[in-house]
């Protein structure tokens, strides 16, 4: 019954068909990978792509621990010989793990609590008599149940309190009331810590700032989150605060659902009216507003992690330059400017350091060396990372250029996040045990340009730095969304068999590290494969492995001509018999786009292939393993522009767009500071999520509108419309984008009490 439950959850989801849902998890349960069922397995799914798959994936296995939990909870409760038909109903129709804990509230196995020691000196029946019969008097009523545990009928009263308070607190109705109140009404409020104004500038922003809880966006939620974990901020839920009423709408909300008259005259509604105050404040406030805090977390960490998986994705799918010889420069100042060249197939030939600068000052001998290097190895391209230094190597070479006669190699700036991490990994190490670490990281340069994907692979997710206050949110929940996105990367372009690295081999579907490993030992002991079937040679790679990973790897001038493609070789008989049909081999029709674009698609649907395998497998003859990057395009910095001395308000140069977040997009313009080019900027009309406009890697031209020098802030503008654009320096500052470190966790304020719990929660 739970996974008929699940399947018709996920199909409500995602719009799908019940049997499309059935399909996919029968799939996922089997093990196959989401880019092998999006490419390979169409016809079971009914077409759902690898978004809705890697959705209903993650969707799942929240399902499945919902049902696990709902068991656990519906099997306690009869434990208890509590179990009502109507409770069970309710339990197996909620939909979310809060809705179920609420009901399991009443039952919850808990720590003996003032109602519980209440009801043991009997005055469980003055509390329900209280809340039945308004006619009654309190006092008078309370009077009767005075003993030698109850002294007064003060303390009676008291007793009766707490165990309404606690019934207010475990009715899951009133809470899902309360909660849906706040999450409409709610303020957060940002504060300064006395004294922290200094410390904490970079927070300058929220030293007094409300919002309405609803409407606070995932970077100023992060952000504000931070300055309180680093001390500097303290934040509270305000609700009703500005309404002047007496009685205010929480409380109401909580009398209503007692039928507790406000102003009616009676001493019982007066009383329980001081009842409900003392619940919302003592008890229910509490609990609600350390649920909406961590509510807000969640949704500021999804939205973070969102964002981040495609900056990545974008970035992994970034155009790349190709099998060029390339040389790759790690600037720096004191330490030199590393040098490295590669081959078209990423291979070192050369590796040293140059001192142009300061203090050595030597630019003719490291002129004269890279010279060498670009004649000796035919380099094509310059590959300067935009760390450190990186404008002055970029002049350095400029000039360099200009004494050189042609053709002459292009000079491109790169990212060089991640750069230094990959150098002292172990797989750099494993690649070049003999080569220093500081001269890993221009290889690294010089291959990320090349083949962007191929390189980032290398390079821990996390560490590639495109995203929006990655180290605040979950990391386990990061981590394996990021690794989604690479792997779907990796599968969406292909990895050649032959020349892969085991980091990239290890990213194919239904492969892994240790297979990777294995195969390019088999690689370099057999020598380069000569058919996809080869593969079943491998130690411990068997039938279902490569039925998972074979469409997605290629094998160039092999045996087997569609090994060259993203033909599954369970689909080669269909193949060649849309090659007979055309009275040709597969070799011949390969590329034959007239000739292919004349048939009939439907004509090749049998029992095992349908019609999106033969529309796949046409567009594959047509244009065998096709790249779905972009071409190579690289941004041309304005050489009179160096740092941020040199910017001057309308200003039009060329940048690359280095990450998106959700209030904009930042910009490598060349000043070792990129701009921000707020959501309000990007385009002469309303854009609601900035990747409408922009993604990490593109090149665009943006004028500059403002310079805030002291806090190295650039404000640019994409839009069309002419210089009248607000300055931007209010709008980034709006934006929270200072890229602040992470500090250690602190108790904030939304009071004491709120602090500890949410910590204790956390």
């Amino acid at each position: 019954m739970s996974a008929d439950r699940i399947v018709r959850t996920l199909s409500a989801e995602l719009a799908a068909h019940p049997q499309q849902i059935e399909a996919a998890i029968a799939l996922l349960d089997g093990g196959a990978t989401v880019p092998f069922i999006a490419r390979y397995r169409k016809e079971a799914t009914g077409g759902l792509d690898d978004t809705q798959l890697r959705r209903l994936e993650e969707r799942l296995a929240y399902l499945r621990e919902l049902e696990e939990r709902r068991q656990a909870v519906i099997a306690s409760i009869r434990s208890q010989d509590k179990l009502t038909a109507e409770l069970e109903a309710r339990l197996l129709a909620a939909a979310t793990k809060a809705e179920l804990e609420d009901l399991y509230l009443p039952f919850k196995p808990k720590r003996r609590t003032r109602a519980e020691i209440a009801r043991e000196k009997g005055l469980g029946p003055l509390a329900e008599a209280l809340l039945a019969d308004r006619s009654l008097v309190p006092l008078a009523c309370a009077a009767a149940f005075v003993n030698e545990q109850v002294p007064d009928a003060k303390s009676a009263l008291e007793g009766a309190r707490d165990i309404l308070t606690e019934q207010f607190a475990e009715n899951a109705d009133l809470l899902a009331s309360l909660r849906e109140y706040l999450r409409a009404h709610a303020v957060l409020r940002a504060r300064v810590v006395e004294g922290k104004e200094q410390i904490g500038a970079k927070f300058a922003d929220y030293f007094d700032h409300r919002e309405p809880w609803a409407r606070v966006p995932s970077h100023r939620a992060l952000a504000m989150m931070r300055g309180r974990n680093e001390g500097i901020l303290t934040l509270e839920l305000e609700i009703d605060a500005d309404d002047p009423a007496p009685v205010k709408p929480v409380e109401r909300l909580i009398a209503r659902a007692y039928d507790i008259a406000i102003g009616s005259g009676s001493d019982c509604d007066a009383w329980l009216l001081e009842v409900v105050r003392w619940a919302w404040r003592v008890k229910l406030s509490l609990g609600l507003s350390v649920d909406l805090m961590i509510e807000l977390r969640e949704r500021a960490e999804a939205e973070a992690i969102r964002v981040f998986a495609r900056n990545l994705k974008d970035l992994l799918l970034a155009a790349p330059a190709g099998s060029r010889v390339t040389m790759g420069l790690d600037p720096g100042i004191r330490t030199g400017v590393k040098v490295a060249v590669v081959d078209g197939t990423g291979k070192l030939l050369a590796a040293t350091t140059v001192y142009p600068f300061a203090p050595r000052n030597d630019v003719r001998a490291a002129q004269a060396e890279l010279a060498r290097l670009i004649r000796v190895h035919g380099v094509e391209l310059i590959a300067i990372g935009n760390g450190t230094a990186s404008r002055e190597t970029d002049r350095f070479v400029a000039e360099l250029l200009a004494a050189l006669p042609s053709p002459k190699p292009i000079k491109v700036t790169v990212s060089e996040a991640g750069a230094s991490v990959y150098s002292a990994s172990a797989i750099a190490a494993a690649e070049f045990p003999d080569l220093d670490v500081s001269l890993r990281g221009a290889v690294s340069i010089a291959r990320r340009l090349q083949d962007p994907l191929a390189e980032l692979v290398k390079i821990e997710p996390r560490s590639i730095g495109v995203g929006q206050y990655q180290h605040d949110v979950d990391q386990q929940h990061l981590a394996r969304a990021l690794d989604a996105v690479v792997e779907d990367a990796v599968n969406a372009v292909g990895v050649d068999l032959n020349t892969a690295s085991a980091p990239l081999l290890a990213r194919v579907s239904g492969l892994g590290t240790a297979l990777a490993e294995a195969i390019v030992a088999h690689r370099n002991t057999a020598g380069p494969f000569r058919s996809r079937r080869d593969l079943l040679q491998v130690p411990r790679l068997g039938p279902k492995t490569f039925e998972q990973c074979a469409g997605f790897l290629r094998i160039r001038d092999g045996d087997e001509p569609l090994d060259a493609s993203a033909v599954h070789p369970e689909a080669y008989g269909l193949a060649r018999r849309i090659a007979d049909a055309c009275g040709r081999d597969v070799r011949s029709l390969i590329g034959d786009s007239a000739r292919l674009r004349k048939l009939d698609p439907h004509v090749f649907v049998d029992a095992q292939f349908g019609l999106p395998t033969v529309r796949d497998i046409l567009a594959e003859l047509e244009k065998p393993g096709r790249d779905p990057r972009p071409e190579f395009r690289t941004a041309r910095f304005d050489d009179s522009v160096h740092d941020l001395a040199d910017l001057r308000p309308g200003m039009v140069l060329e940048g690359t767009v280095t990450n998106v977040a959700a209030f904009g997009a930042f910009v490598d313009i060349g000043v070792h500071q990129d701009g921000l080019v707020h959501i309000s900027e990007l385009a002469d009309r309303f854009v609601r999520d900035p990747h409408q406009v922009v993604k990490a890697g593109d090149v665009v031209r943006v004028r500059v509108i403002d310079v805030d020098h002291q806090r190295r802030r650039i404000a640019l503008s994409m839009r069309k419309g002419g210089a009248d654009a607000r300055s931007a320096t209010g709008a980034a500052a709006r934006g929270g984008h200072g890229r602040a470190a992470s500090g250690t966790p602190t108790p904030g304020t939304l009071g004491a009490a709120l602090a500890e719990a949410l910590r204790k929660r956390s």
